[in-house]
């Protein structure tokens, strides 16, 4: 028996066709947005901002690069929908967006330059003096597409290492040990956050980093140290080096090597943490309470940390920006009202209430470089360099919108002279502050985290080599 097709089916299947081929006209659309979109964000990644710049164009740029994975899964996920709906454009736009997100992987996971590396630096067979179990819990390569959970550590917040004497101003740390089933190393990395001096706090996007490198045996002492305008420069060095102090003397409860400190830091923690490496015993940059101390420290690492302050303010374009004190009120409302309530109390504790415009030389050390270049002298690390400097990490991230990437070159063939072993990596396409988004899955994070560990275990491991100590000339300034 024939079926007989009703004209009420008729018009039924014509409607469900016309939905189909909506849906599907939608979902090419959608490819076609995603893939655009795809492209735009990794040219912004690839792209090399210049200084006077918007904080906005930066920050994307720091965000595609921490997700360009997850564009990548998207990039393939767009081509597979294209070849299965026969889409030649959107198949042709969704390969380019694959293809750069994969090509920025791997130019940002490359190895880097080997006359400023490892086998530079400590010779060859450098890898041979960390221990193989130690090695089992660092990466195995500069990227791995996802960090592996670490087991937890032992945290301790909001200690008190120093009191300001006179305002009674208590300056607190967070100590990170092993977790409990993991062999210590007995080193103690000290670590100071990035801030421009004047905002943020500890414990600001280094959590994940702490936990991984405390997994590694190693204990740390988050600092939340002063910043500006509450003290200057001098003051943020003497907190450190109270810090050394303080750790040094609970080396045993802590179970530490007290010969075995590496003080580190991003930013302008990187610039406070050189500056104290490199002044262990410079009268001026040490209290006088602790004049006798041993300040001294195995090793030191600079995430990006300013090296030469002259060097800061030009690559900063700061000479091009009125300068101001403090801010406006145009300024103070540039941050959304959601945001600020979102924030709650992190607004004040972060330090975004002050009004003052973080990262500004000239107001913090009180002119610019032609005004007062011996005092820009005084607070730059490549300034204090001698034999007595400790060994060094340089991280740096090539485009760099703060801080040059040849001046680090410049303070690593410095160091090379006076025959401190010293190691710096230009990650390539990095900007500032690469290493604080999604670093479990972000590639310029992973591959300074590869570094890092790797230089914590040989300060760890590694014996220690004597050097000539050379006396710092202080008259000169």
């Amino acid at each position: 028996m024939s079926h007989i097709i009703s004209p009420n089916d008729r018009q039924h299947d014509i409607c469900f066709t016309s939905i189909h081929r909506s849906n599907l006209g939608f979902l090419k659309v959608l490819l076609t947005f995603i893939a655009a979109i795809n492209i735009l964000a990794m040219g912004v990644a690839f792209y090399r901002l210049r200084q006077p710049t918007n904080f906005f164009f930066w920050m994307v740029k720091v965000f595609v690069s921490a997700f360009s994975p997850v564009l990548l899964v998207v990039g393939l996920i767009t081509v597979i929908c294209a070849v299965f709906l026969s889409a030649t454009a959107i198949l042709i736009l969704g390969s380019i967006s694959a293809i750069l997100c994969l090509a920025f992987i791997v130019i940002t996971s490359w190895a880097t330059n080997p006359a400023t590396g490892f086998a530079q630096a400590y010779g060859p067979d450098w890898e041979s003096d960390i221990s193989e179990k130690r090695k089992d819990r660092m990466l195995s390569q500069r990227y791995v597409v996802k960090l592996p959970k670490p087991p937890v550590p032992v945290v301790e917040k909001d200690i008190t290492y120093y009191t300001v004497e006179g305002s009674g101003r208590e300056v607190r740390c967070d100590i990170w040990q092993p977790p409990k089933e993991v062999q210590r190393s007995g080193l103690a990395f000290i670590y100071l956050h990035g801030s421009a001096w004047t905002v943020w706090d500890k414990g600001t996007g280094t959590k994940t980093m702490f936990s991984h490198l405390a997994a590694q045996g190693h204990t740390i002492m988050d600092l939340g140290y002063r910043l500006y305008p509450e003290t200057d420069m001098m003051g943020m060095v003497h907190d450190t080096k109270y810090a050394i102090a303080w750790l040094k003397a609970r080396a045993r409860r802590y179970k530490i090597d007290p010969n075995r400190l590496v003080i580190g830091g991003g930013s302008a923690g990187g610039h406070i943490a050189l500056l104290t490496a490199y002044t262990s015993k410079h009268e001026l940059f040490t209290p006088a309470v602790l004049a006798e101390a041993d300040l001294s420290v195995r090793g030191v690492v600079s995430l990006y940390g300013p090296t030469d302050l002259r060097s800061t303010y030009y690559h900063c374009a700061q000479h091009l920006v009125k300068a101001k004190s403090t801010a406006t009120e145009e300024q103070a409302e540039e941050m959304p009202a959601w945001l600020i309530q979102w924030m709650g109390d992190k607004y004040h504790r972060l330090g975004f209430d002050k009004q003052i415009e973080p990262g500004m030389l000239a107001p913090m050390l009180g002119g610019g470089p032609d005004d007062i270049p011996k005092t820009y002298d005084l607070f730059s690390p490549i300034s204090h360099v001698g034999r007595h400097c400790p060994d060094t990490l340089l991280l740096q991230g090539e485009h760099d919108i703060i801080v040059s990437a040849r001046a680090a070159y410049e303070l690593h063939q410095k160091l090379n002279e006076v025959g401190v072993p010293a190691v710096t990596h230009i990650i390539p396409l990095a900007d500032h502050a690469f290493d604080l988004i999604l670093p479990k899955i972000s590639p310029p994070a992973q591959h300074a985290w590869y570094d890092l560990e790797r230089f914590l275990a040989l300060m760890a491991e590694r014996k220690t080599e004597k050097r000539d100590e050379v006396a710092l000339n202080h008259e000169q300034f």
